[in-house]
């Protein structure tokens, strides 16, 4: 899925026929170029369709796990994104029109589909399919929020109010959700987060139901394809060649500057090793004929789509694997699994294994594109299962050629979701009731995926009498995530108060005191903001360096309050932080169209010019000059 490598089309033609003929090309031109990759090739088996169960068999999956069916054909076709709703079900988004063939023929047409899978009889596999939207061209996420569902079909997102499972009445929600770009390259995820926002990878939005109204506001462009959080609600994505980016601060900070094209702390490279090692020879990717893209026995070397990240939230498979980040490769038909760090308000990770990947599979249609945590505690696949997974925007003539002659066109009307479990362990699933009570509960259970979706449902519901009951979990520090999940459900009913966030913000527990932070522009006002300010100060006095990015982008909302004191308080930070990048740059976040004042004013306060926040400044001020001259020319 990279950008159309240009080449001669000569130079393309002498690389066929050095292929038929068994002949070597220059290193320059290709990869294939070694005896042994020819014969490799000469090798390579067919690539058949084969049956769900057959597939499975094809799968390379770490000792101590196992490979389950929840759904194949003719159940479910071409699926792309999956959501679980309160009563297991699963709501499925079929992308059936994807590269009908390689030119695309029909992919416009009206095929694509959401639909409904249930398990009637509770043996963990899917039995009954019910559809509930057709005729959508290209669909390609969805989020369940309240009595309806959000449902993105380039260029609108809409939102469908539920009847009996049935859609009884459409909304536009954005007319401009993905205007132009291709199918590779348009918004998707609808990932709603802790913060109670829907945010969307490869997109700059994020959105919010207020009532019957919709807010639509400006968000960090995040990724290609699918989204995920951790336990703390910080978002995690990547895009086709990246393994793992993510943001180190609450997704709702740091947008405030237009002029700041990139803030640091966002958009952040978690795992930047992009090692692959797939299972089989994979000379089916796009750019396969390129230096260093397969080694001599065909295999990919790097990601080259790599799509579809979680992390993992659940318990079943131990603690080593609570907070790893997996990461699927459908060019590669592997999934990657990461284990991540947390140092301060920073994560970074590495690969588990050196050589060899966490499920890899022999089967060349395996295409895993969309990973989720479930509500029993299971890694979810959703695989597309289809020969064609590069979009004809970026299709070279060598992956045409590929898939010509290992026949990949057809069929399309395939499909499968599994999941990852531990081998002979049993699974438990929560049933979740019409029960205020039972929902604060769960705001205590180990699974994050039931933490979140509890939190889902109280804020869907509207019910405030819970008020006392969230209020209650608020008391037991020690459950920090149950603390976390309380706050941001009482933010959701809009019953959040600053008595309710004070004291946390005192407390030594970082993960407390963070959200505790994050929480402070929901209830800042006239009234309250000054019990604040000598706690943020106080902060800063006494080098709370974890604080103290956090500090900077909350400036932002002290400002039309009290300009002056706030900026003070953005003086002392810059003073005490003027080399750190997070830092800095939470601070330039509150001066767009006010830069010039604030480099004079640093420069005086702080002339060493070679501080970064002077640096910063410097660039960001000759960047912008730099686009106004070039917008007037």
């Amino acid at each position: 899925m990279k950008i159309i490598v240009r080449y001669f089309p000569l130079l393309f033609l002498a690389f066929l026929f050095f292929i038929a003929m068994g002949e070597s090309c220059t290193q320059s031109t290709i990869v294939v170029n070694s005896s042994d990759s020819l014969l490799v090739r000469k090798n390579l088996p067919a690539s058949p369709v084969l049956s769900a169960e057959e597939s499975i068999k094809k799968m390379h999956i770490e000792d101590g796990f196992t490979v389950k069916l929840v759904a194949a054909e003719p159940l479910v076709i071409a699926p792309v994104a999956m959501s679980f709703d309160s009563k297991g079900r699963l709501w499925v988004v079929e992308m059936e029109d994807y590269m009908p063939d390689t030119l695309g023929t029909g992919e416009d047409n009206p095929s694509g589909r959401i639909i409904i899978l249930t398990d009637t009889n509770g043996d963990g596999v899917m039995d009954e399919r019910k559809v509930f939207l057709d005729s959508l061209i290209l669909p390609r996420a969805i989020c369940l929020i309240e009595n309806g569902i959000l449902v993105a079909e380039p260029p609108n997102l809409w939102y469908y109010k539920i009847e009996n499972d049935q859609p009884v009445r459409r909304t536009l929600v954005d007319s401009a959700f993905a205007v132009g770009g291709n199918a590779e390259h348009q918004p998707n995820a609808l990932f709603r987060a802790m913060d109670n926002w829907i945010y969307c990878a490869e997109g700059p939005k994020r959105y919010r139901k207020c009532d019957e109204k919709w807010i639509i506001e400006k968000s960090h462009f995040r990724g290609q394809w699918g989204l995920t959080d951790d336990e703390q609600g910080r978002l995690y994505y990547n895009n086709n060649s990246e393994n793992l980016l993510g943001d180190y601060f609450s997704p709702g900070f740091g947008t405030y500057n237009k002029n700041q094209k990139t803030v640091a702390g966002f958009n952040e490279s978690i795992v930047p090793d992009t090692k692959v090692f797939p299972a089989r020879p994979t000379p089916g990717v796009n750019r396969g004929y390129s230096k260093g893209i397969l080694d001599d026995s065909l295999r990919l070397v790097n990601f080259t789509a790599a799509c579809g990240p979680v992390i993992f939230k659940s318990n079943l498979f131990g603690n080593d694997y609570k907070g790893n980040a997996f990461v699927a490769e459908p060019s590669a038909n592997l999934i990657k699994r990461n284990i991540l760090k947390e140092e301060g308000y920073s994560t970074s990770g590495k690969l588990a294994y050196d050589d060899k990947e966490f499920l890899a599979s022999d089967d060349e249609r395996f295409r895993p594109v969309s990973l989720y945590n479930g509500p029993d505690g299971a890694l979810y696949i959703v695989d597309m299962y289809r020969g064609i997974i590069q979009h004809k925007t970026y299709l070279t003539p060598y992956l045409k050629n590929e898939i010509k002659e290992r026949k990949l066109s057809k069929p399309l009307s395939c499909g499968r979701i599994y999941k990852v479990v531990p081998t002979n362990k049993k699974l438990e699933s929560i049933k979740f009731l019409n029960d205020p009570k039972q929902l604060v509960e769960l705001l205590q259970n180990s699974n994050g995926w039931i933490r979140s979706k509890a939190q889902q449902l109280l804020v869907d519901t509207k019910n405030k009498d819970v008020a006392p009951l969230l209020r209650n979990l608020l008391k037991d520090t020690t459950k920090s995530f149950a603390v976390i999940h309380s706050l941001w459900t009482m933010e959701g009913l809009n019953i959040l108060q600053s008595n309710d966030v004070l004291p946390l913000i005192k407390q030594k527990n970082w993960i407390i005191r963070m959200q505790a932070l994050s929480m402070l522009p929901s209830i800042l006002n006239k009234e309250n903001y000054r019990q604040f300010i000598p706690l943020l100060q106080e902060m800063i006095n006494s080098n709370d360096t974890l604080a103290a990015p956090y500090i900077g982008f909350l400036a932002h909302w002290f400002l039309p309050l009290n300009e002056s004191t706030v900026r003070q308080l953005l003086i002392s930070l810059a003073k005490k932080y003027p080399d750190n990048r997070y830092v800095v740059d939470a601070i330039i976040n509150n001066f767009q169209d006010k830069e010039t004042e604030w480099k004079k004013e640093f420069l005086h306060l702080l002339p060493d010019t070679n501080l970064l926040i002077n640096v910063r400044l410097r660039k960001l001020i000759e960047e912008k000059h730099k686009s106004v001259n070039k917008a007037e020319a």
